[in-house]
């Protein structure tokens, strides 16, 4: 009898396999205060009770992000142990605000495969699901993960590539009442920077740097379960592509969220994750910097003190972002990602309203 596990290689998925992931895990105090000494992250509503009860919490939610790393890390076991890379995400909605003291457990479905070309990896498509434990869906989403073969040899199956929406409606972001957000307190995030005051095509540099250090982006990965090989074995890593560690492509968007409470301090909440793409691996050492363009202000239905914006991130290695470094060709869809350009993410964001006209 075999006692330890191998992981799933690519020849092991198939459409319609369904997993549900060990370990359940209940999130505590201490797992924030780590977040936040790993990450820096400090958006009011995250650090602070007072304002969190601006928004009708009864405590300080969870960072989204962490709650997303929470849940992806209870499917690295099986689904992306032996993964090259993981290489995207799509339709991605925060459901349920989640608190310490909540159990979260996490459930996931094949939804595509395709061999890569080479024949000794492909790309698995999964939905991943996140509940408390009360049921309740905290997280919902679809990733694609590059994955090895156990054989190169081994024939390839029939390719299913699913089709996923570009960007998630307005009408399934999960916002707060009117009279919720009218108790919000700029005073407490340090900015009057709200919806009314951000148009789409403006671009913000969120002007600082962070290293990410080796011990810290190992800390980080292993405090969300994340088993995946390549994070923290040194050895086999040598014989890579890379010959070094690389961090998980999860704590980059931690970093890149964290910096910019500099310009969008009270984009409260992230809603949903539109679509985004690790271009690159980042190293310990490298230093992360990262800029944001509003791709567009949208009014939610029904809210007059509430508002999104649809948000592209870019982040950098050793290259701050004052020029906007995002694609070698203009900002054409098609040209090639300037070399610094490590993280490209579309999301959506909360974030207050004057309340000065109707509700939408």
């Amino acid at each position: 009898m075999n006692k330890t596990q191998r992981g799933n290689f690519f020849e092991d998925f198939a459409v319609g396999r369904r997993f549900r992931h060990a370990t359940p895990r209940t999130v505590t105090d201490g797992d924030v205060a780590l977040y936040t000494a790993l990450t820096g992250s400090r958006f009011a509503v995250n650090a602070s009770v007072t304002a969190a009860a601006c928004l009708g919490h009864l405590r300080a939610p969870l960072d989204d992000l962490l709650v997303f790393h929470l849940v992806f890390g209870k499917t690295v076991p099986d689904v992306s142990l032996n993964a090259v890379a993981n290489l995207g995400y799509a339709d991605c909605v925060f459901g349920a605000p989640v608190y310490p003291g909540d159990t979260l457990h996490a459930e996931s479905e094949v939804i595509g495969v395709r061999q890569n070309s080479r024949g000794d990896t492909g790309t698995v498509y999964v939905r991943s699901t996140g509940f408390n434990q009360r049921g309740e869906v905290v997280l919902d989403y679809v990733r694609w993960v590059m994955v090895r073969k156990a054989d190169p040899e081994s024939p390839a199956p029939d390719p299913v590539v699913p089709e996923v929406s570009k960007s998630v409606s307005a009408d399934r972001l999960l916002a707060p009442d009117d009279r919720t957000v009218a108790a919000y307190d700029t005073v407490l995030s340090g900015s009057d920077v709200l919806w009314e005051d951000y148009s789409a095509g403006e671009k913000i540099d969120h002007v600082d740097g962070v290293t990410v250090e080796s011990a810290e982006h190992m800390a980080a990965t292993r405090l969300y379960h994340n088993t995946a090989r390549a994070h923290f074995d040194q050895y086999a890593a040598q014989a890579g592509r890379f010959g070094h560690r690389i961090v998980y492509g999860g704590h980059i968007m931690s970093l890149a969220r964290a910096v910019s409470v500099n310009g969008l301090a009270n984009a409260f909440r992230i809603a949903a994750i539109n679509g985004g793409r690790h271009v690159l691996p980042v190293l310990a050492g490298d230093t992360v910097y990262a800029w944001t363009e509003v791709l567009e202000r949208i009014a939610l239905p029904g809210r007059s003190r509430v508002g999104a914006l649809r948000l592209r991130a870019v982040a950098t290695r050793d290259l701050p972002c004052e020029s906007f470094p995002y694609r070698d060709e203009g900002d054409a869809e098609g040209g090639k990602y300037h070399p610094a350009v490590v993280l490209d993410l579309d999301y959506t964001v909360l974030i207050p309203r004057r309340g000065d006209g109707a509700a939408d």
